[in-house]
């Protein structure tokens, strides 16, 4: 019994080291979204994620903008999945449409959570980019 909860330990241990690689696919940045747009560096590019209206509010729609830099050979759309870590909420995934330049753009709503948990993570799903990820805490 003794010896499972070391393995646990270190099983965890390994699992946070892993998300704390620059590159991972795990690798999520907690953002304040609130205050503006978040930031985070997938491989050779930069993707950017914008919420709005700002305070970012659950039952509400919401248009969710991207932008990567550089962004050639990337498709005319991207899936944003919208999950809660460690929580089942179901799939909740907003169609990105290319707009102009760099930038995708589309509408969906963050679910309220019956817990009342407010944290939420938002991936990109594109393997080109490495599945970019942004956390974020929204409120009711």
């Amino acid at each position: 019994m003794v010896f499972q909860r070391q393995i646990k330990g270190v099983f965890a241990l390994v699992l946070f080291a892993f998300m704390l690689m620059p590159g991972s696919k795990l690798m999520a940045k907690e953002s304040n979204i609130h205050q503006g747009p978040c930031t985070v560096t997938a491989g050779q590019r930069t993707v950017t994620l914008n919420i709005e209206p700002r305070p970012v509010r659950t039952m509400k729609e919401l248009t969710f903008s991207v932008t990567v830099t550089p962004c050639d050979k990337l498709p005319e759309t991207l899936l944003l999945d919208l999950s809660m870590p460690e929580m089942q909420m179901g799939k909740n995934q907003v169609t990105l449409v290319k707009k102009s330049g760099c930038r995708y753009e589309g509408k969906g709503i963050i679910v309220r959570c019956m817990s009342g948990r407010t944290l939420w993570q938002a991936i990109i799903l594109s393997d080109t980019l490495n599945n970019p990820a942004f956390t974020f805490n929204v409120r009711e």
